[in-house]
């Protein structure tokens, strides 16, 4: 990465809650970030956490119903990389949330589940921040430089 090449961004794309949309936020992440210079691996990283989280807004917040809008605003600022995910849907409890334990998950051949884990994985921060009643926030953070 050339840090010469970042500038302060930004920028946000609202989509329904439909899983074809979700191609329209990878290259809304992919095309923002490598525009100012973001390592490709970073990006990468990036691209896939938003993915997981737009993912679960749809089947989790918004049950597949696919008119429900999801806001991801993505804001480059010194070396941090920030975004916010909003949607309205059903109320997110992160304190419901465990930690998976990889061996049994494994041994008990489960697929899916593993998406809030992927994102804490991939990003330097996960924070989430929900309004009861009014919508749901979670925000990825990672440094770029």
């Amino acid at each position: 990465m050339n840090p010469d090449l970042i500038q302060n961004i930004d920028k946000e794309i609202v989509i329904k809650s439909k899983t074809e949309n979700l191609s329209s936020v990878r290259d809304f992440i992919h095309d923002c970030c490598n525009s100012n210079g973001i390592a490709s691996s970073a990006i990468d990283d990036v691209v896939i956490a938003v993915d997981e989280a737009c993912t679960n807004v749809i089947k989790h917040a918004y049950k597949f119903m696919p008119d429900g809008d999801i806001k991801v605003r993505l804001r480059i600022s010194g070396k941090k990389l920030s975004i916010d995910i909003i949607d309205y849907g059903n109320i997110f409890n992160p304190d419901a949330l465990k930690e998976p334990n990889m061996n049994e998950y494994f041994k008990m051949k489960k697929v899916g589940g593993l998406g809030v884990h992927l994102m804490k994985t991939l990003m330097d921060e996960v924070r989430f921040e929900p309004v009861p009643g009014k919508y749901n926030k979670v925000v990825l953070s990672k440094n770029i430089a």
